[in-house]
């Protein structure tokens, strides 16, 4: 270990420095523009999304107020990190103050393992509309949306809230440099000249046990979905069954499928250049904010008729 003194102290209480993609700078140029343009349709289509679920009488329900907290998460994941990234890109702002970035780790990592479970909850309302039809309008209620947001909610504060606790009572010795965009956990705790052993294994023992347990639920969902589906025997009645949770599998589908790529890609680390886990950890904060609110809005017939509806008011007022 090397020697703690209160010379490393003041670097270690002021700020870091992010440095995105350090053995390719050129890709800040051509990313730009289009990581801008994703967190502008990210922020309209999800604002879009939760004004019309707020003011259409019809969209009252369960699933809708499920949909709109996937909503909410999508921005205040967007809101953490895009912006910053864009004033790397853009105006080459790279200091982060130590606590800034803590909080951004902690809020990273709160979002995305409550989306992983807004999903699973998604997936239940799926299960019972489909297996249990008769029974989902007393299971599923308004209730059960509140009491489902309250623990997805406390689970995933509580159980993140200790990544960035065990990563800032490390001792960073001068180092301040992230090899990052953001500030993830990994980046910033390998700079310490502590060991960073229980930082790691936390933050494994963590994305396996809600990820991980997350998408078992998920997959179970769908598995009694497709049997139930499977055994209807009326014309289109199949067919119908699958659409209504279609835009759901889609997008669990994208959001496991850039997160396992991911995850690949760190383990490969050796065999690629380390500016595409970066790449992708970027590109995992806003694309899927950008496509869950298109996704719903285009496959959802209630949600087009509702935006119509407004467009219309909005029109008509105009006039």
């Amino acid at each position: 270990m090397l020697p703690y003194n209160s010379s490393y102290l003041s670097v270690e209480l002021s700020d870091f420095i992010l440095n995105c993609f350090v053995r390719s700078p050129s890709w800040q140029h051509w990313l730009s523009l289009p990581l801008s343009l994703l967190f502008f349709l990210a922020m309209g289509a999800n604002a879009t999304l939760l004004i019309t679920v707020w003011l259409e009488a019809s969209l009252h329900e369960p699933m809708y107020y499920l949909l709109s907290l996937l909503s909410l998460l999508d921005i205040a994941l967007c809101l953490t990190v895009i912006p910053k990234v864009l004033a790397i890109f853009w105006f080459d702002l790279k200091s982060i103050s130590f606590y800034a970035c803590f909080l951004q780790m902690y809020i990273m990592n709160c979002c995305l393992g409550m989306e992983s479970c807004t999903f699973m909850v998604m997936a239940y309302d799926r299960y019972v509309a489909i297996c249990h039809p008769l029974r989902y309008p007393s299971i599923i209620t308004d209730q059960f949306v509140a009491k489902a947001a309250i623990f997805i909610l406390a689970r995933n504060a509580f159980l993140t809230m200790f990544i960035p606790i065990l990563s800032a009572r490390l001792h960073y010795c001068g180092k301040h440099i992230i090899e990052n965009c953001i500030c993830a956990n990994l980046s910033v705790s390998k700079l310490s000249c502590d060991n960073v052993f229980l930082n790691k294994m936390y933050q494994l023992i963590v994305a396996w046990t809600l990820l991980g347990s997350d998408l078992i639920l998920i997959f179970l969902s769908y598995t009694f979905i497709l049997r139930a589906v499977l055994r209807l025997k009326a014309k289109g009645a199949a067919a119908k069954a699958l659409s209504t949770c279609g835009s759901h599998f889609i997008l669990i589908l994208f959001f496991s499928t850039i997160l396992l790529v991911f995850v690949f890609t760190h383990i490969a680390k050796k065999k690629i250049s380390p500016d595409i886990p970066i790449l992708l950890n970027v590109l995992h904060h806003v694309i899927p904010a950008a496509l869950n609110p298109i996704v719903y809005g285009v496959r959802t017939q209630e949600i087009k008729e509702g935006i119509g509806k407004i467009l219309r008011r909005v029109g008509k007022s105009s006039n």
